[in-house]
């Protein structure tokens, strides 16, 4: 008699166990969600007011993350032959897509990370007791 597999003799790729698994990985990584929020808010950006937006990031990363977005389809960059040259960035279609899913994190966020912080702050004292948890 042939034994039919089950979810527990059977070995799940990562992507078929959390199918949102390389959206999250895409969308959030650590520069592309305020970059794609700032062309999302503000409209067509050239590289310097994008910079001046995301105050933290290098120009360098910005480089980088701006690239392989218009590789992914979520951003649009536009050469214009002048002198000097000038290029700009604005949110795609696809990536505009995305604003509901940022629209109902962002509600989530403000809702709940209150919440998260004390949460949190409960955790924190508790690991400083004696012997740790209660």
């Amino acid at each position: 008699m042939a034994v039919l597999p089950t979810a527990k003799t059977t070995a799940v790729h990562p992507e078929n166990a959390c199918p949102i698994g390389p959206v999250v990985d895409l969308v959030f990584s650590r520069w592309t969600t305020p970059i794609l929020w700032t062309l999302n808010e503000y409209g067509r950006q050239r590289f310097v007011e994008l910079e001046r937006r995301i105050t933290t990031i290098t120009p360098k990363v910005l480089t980088q993350r701006l690239r392989q977005l218009e590789r992914d389809g979520l951003v649009l960059r536009t050469y214009f032959p002048e002198v000097p040259p000038r290029v700009e960035y604005e949110i795609s279609d696809l990536g505009r897509s995305l604003a509901p899913l940022f629209a109902t994190l962002a509600e989530w966020s403000t809702a709940n990370l209150g919440r998260i912080e004390q949460a949190r702050t409960r955790y924190d004292a508790q690991q400083r007791l004696p012997g740790g948890r209660p």
